[in-house]
C-alpha cells in the first residue's frame, strides 16, 4: 500500500510538472490576418493572366466545313473594276422661259420630238403688250421731234445762206465803190473824206462777210453734231422697240435642239416666272453611260482610262470622260463616251456592265477576294501550316483589288493556304485548330 501511494504521487507531481511547463506560439513568416487577402489577389491575378491568354493567344477549334480555303498564287493581276452603267442622252438641255407669263397653250407632250425652234409652249403678258405700245409711242414721237428739228435747222441753214449772199453782194458793191474813189483819189477829184469813208465801208463789208462764213461753218458743224445725236437716240429707240417685240416672241417657248421632250411640267393657266425651269429635252444624236463607283478608287479614275462590256457577242468601247467629284453615300459618279461602235438598240435607260480598267495588267502575289476582309480590312489574315490542321494569324499588305482577286504586296508566299471566309465568329483568336 504504501508502494502504490508513491506512485501516484510521483505520477500526479509529474503532471503538476508538465502542467507547468510555458507552451510557445507557432510564428508564420506572413501572419494569418492576410492569408485571405492574399489568396484573393493570387485569384485575381490568375483570372487576369486567363483573360489575356484567352483573348490574345486562345487558340479555337472550328470545322473545316465551314471555312473557304484558297491557295496563295503568283499570277497575272488584271486591275479593273466592274461597274454598273446606265445609258442617259449625251446632253440634256433645260427648257426655261425668258419671260414671264400664263401658259394659253402646251403645243407638244413629253416624250415627242421636236426640232431645233418648235414651239414647245405658248404664254401671254397682257404687261408686256403694254411695254410695247409704250415704246412705240415714245419712238414715234422722238421721230416727230426729230423732224421738226431737221426742219428748224433747214430754215436756219438757209437764212443764214441768204445772209451770207447778201453780205457778199455788198462785199462787190463796197469793193467796186472803193475803187471808184480810190482812183479818183489819185487824181485828186474827191475829197479825202469821201475815199476814206469808201475805204472803211469796203473793209466793214469784208469783216462781215468773214464773220458770217464763220458763222455759217459753226452753225453747220453744231447741226451736224446735233443730227447725229438725234438720230443715234432715234436709232437706239428704234433698237429698243425691236427689243420689246422681240420679248413678246420669246412668249412662244421655242426648243434650242432637236431631241425628245424627256420632262414637260406646266398645265394651261399656270404662271411662269422668267427664268423658271419648265422642262428637259434630251439629245439623242448620241449617248453616254453614266456609273457609280465605290470612294476606294476616287484617286484611281480620272478622264481618259477606258472600259469595255460584252453585248450579243460583240465587244464595245468606252473612255471615261468626266470624273464628278462630289461623294454620295461612298460613292462617286463618273461618265462613259463611247468609243466606235454603239450597240444598233441602245436605249436611254440601259444597263451595261462595264470592266473600267484602272491600270495595266502585270504579275503578282494574288489571292481570291473573300468576305475575311470586312473584318480585317486586309490587315491580317488566318495562313494554314503544312498539315493543314492550324492556322495563324499573319499580318499582310494588300495593294490593289480587281472583282476576283486582292493583289498582296507582303506577308505571303505563293503555295501557302489561306482562310479567306468571314471571320466573325473568331476575329480576336491567333490560333484555329481545323477539325
Amino acid at each position: 500500500e504504501r508502494r502504490q501511494e508513491d506512485s501516484s504521487l510521483f505520477v500526479l507531481h509529474s503532471s503538476l510538472k508538465i502542467m507547468d511547463v510555458k507552451i510557445e506560439k507557432k510564428k508564420y513568416l506572413v501572419p494569418r490576418k492576410y492569408w485571405a487577402w492574399i489568396a484573393g489577389g493570387v485569384v485575381l491575378v490568375s483570372l487576369l493572366v486567363w483573360l489575356g491568354l484567352s483573348n490574345f493567344s486562345s487558340t479555337l477549334k472550328v470545322d473545316r466545313k465551314g471555312l473557304s480555303i484558297a491557295k496563295v498564287e503568283h499570277g497575272q493581276f488584271n486591275d479593273y473594276v466592274s461597274v454598273d452603267g446606265q445609258v442617259v442622252p449625251i446632253s440634256v438641255v433645260q427648257i426655261s422661259s425668258e419671260e414671264g407669263g400664263i401658259v394659253t397653250g402646251k403645243v407638244v407632250d413629253e416624250g415627242a420630238h421636236v426640232g431645233k425652234g418648235d414651239i414647245i409652249v405658248k404664254l401671254s403678258n397682257s404687261n408686256l403688250d403694254l411695254e410695247i405700245l409704250n415704246a412705240e409711242s415714245e419712238l414715234a414721237e422722238k421721230q416727230d421731234m426729230l423732224r421738226n428739228t431737221q426742219i428748224s435747222m433747214e430754215q436756219d441753214r438757209l437764212n443764214n445762206s441768204n445772209e451770207a449772199l447778201s453780205l457778199s453782194q455788198d462785199v462787190i458793191t463796197k469793193r467796186r465803190a472803193y475803187q471808184h474813189q480810190e482812183a479818183l483819189h489819185k487824181e485828186q477829184l474827191n475829197s479825202r473824206e469821201e475815199y476814206l469813208k469808201a475805204k472803211e465801208d469796203y473793209d466793214l463789208a469784208m469783216k462781215k462777210h468773214a464773220l458770217i462764213n464763220q458763222r455759217l461753218k459753226k452753225d453747220a458743224q453744231l447741226r451736224h453734231s446735233q443730227m447725229n445725236q438725234m438720230n443715234d437716240n432715234l436709232e437706239a429707240m428704234q433698237r429698243n422697240v425691236q427689243l420689246v417685240r422681240q420679248r413678246k416672241e420669246k412668249l412662244n417657248i421655242r426648243s434650242t435642239i432637236s431631241g425628245e421632250i424627256g420632262l414637260l411640267d406646266v398645265e394651261l393657266g399656270q404662271s411662269i416666272s422668267p427664268g423658271q425651269k419648265i422642262g428637259v429635252i434630251n439629245d439623242l444624236s448620241d449617248y453616254k453611260v453614266q456609273a457609280q463607283v465605290d470612294e476606294h478608287y476616287i484617286d484611281r479614275v480620272k478622264p481618259g482610262l477606258t472600259a469595255t462590256f460584252d453585248q450579243n457577242g460583240k465587244h464595245y468601247l468606252l473612255q471615261v470622260r468626266k470624273v464628278y467629284p462630289e461623294v454620295r453615300d461612298g460613292r462617286f459618279r463618273i461618265d462613259f463616251v463611247f468609243k466606235g461602235s454603239r450597240p444598233s438598240n441602245i436605249r436611254t435607260g440601259q444597263t451595261y456592265y462595264l470592266d473600267l480598267q484602272l491600270g495595266q495588267s502585270k504579275q503578282a502575289i494574288i489571292i481570291p477576294k473573300g468576305t475575311f476582309y470586312s473584318v480585317t480590312g486586309g490587315q491580317w489574315i488566318f495562313v494554314l501550316d503544312k498539315s493543314g490542321k492550324k492556322a495563324y494569324r499573319r499580318k499582310i499588305t494588300i495593294g490593289r483589288q480587281n472583282p476576283q482577286y486582292y493583289e498582296v504586296i507582303e506577308g505571303l508566299e505563293p503555295g501557302e493556304q489561306v482562310i479567306v471566309s468571314g471571320y466573325e465568329a473568331y476575329k480576336d483568336n491567333e490560333q484555329l485548330i481545323i477539325n
